[in-house]
């Protein structure tokens, strides 16, 4: 099914199907206590561009809030190619560099979805170098910050070979999910 974009995922989200089902169980599988430790904070990547992990950590973002009923958080820091405010249909503007930058609070920066426990952080506005925003500790201190507000937390990030981005966060996420297409990415690059 085609997704269109200017009808928010909502629409498309439905936790009884197949798709719903999967999805609970991904998030039950990742969310899992290890040796007591639980994880919170999750970074959804891809090898290349298109394969679907915005899609991915949207469906997870609104699992988790709908099923788990854990106040949760979705965050766009793929800030070369955001695409979250669209899937979610809010504005771009207040986002994850403008809180990095102190031009906004964290509260006045998280936006509200149709799911009470779920919140976006969009990318906010953008910047020309993404790579010094996220190799400056501004961007640890602003993810530390809306940690303190969820009990998770998705970062939907830009894709591992073009671009360094999520080597960079990824020390600061409790896991990682690399989204592979089936059937398109080869297997030479997921490696």
């Amino acid at each position: 099914m085609a997704i269109d974009r200017r009808r928010p995922i909502f629409d498309y989200y439905h936790p009884e199907s197949v798709v719903g089902t999967e999805f609970r169980r991904l998030l039950h599988n990742i969310t899992r206590p290890v040796n007591g430790v639980s994880k919170r904070s999750f970074l959804i990547t891809s090898a290349m561009l298109s394969e679907g992990k915005s899609t991915i950590s949207s469906y997870l973002a609104i699992t988790a809030a709908s099923y788990k009923k854990r106040k949760t958080i979705l965050i766009d820091a793929d800030l070369r190619r955001p695409t979250i405010h669209k899937i979610f249909n809010v504005p771009l503007e207040r986002g994850i560099t403008d809180l990095i930058d102190g031009k906004v609070s964290a509260e006045e920066a998280f936006k509200q979805t149709p799911i009470p426990d779920l919140s976006i952080l969009t990318a906010g506005t953008l910047k020309h170098n993404p790579t010094e925003l996220f190799e400056s500790d501004a961007v640890k201190t602003a993810i530390e910050k809306v940690k303190f507000y969820f009990d998770l937390v998705f970062v939907d990030c830009a894709p591992i070979i073009p671009v360094s981005d999520p080597v960079v966060l990824a020390p600061d996420m409790d896991g990682i999910l690399l989204v592979v297409k089936a059937g398109a990415t080869q297997r030479e690059v997921i490696r």
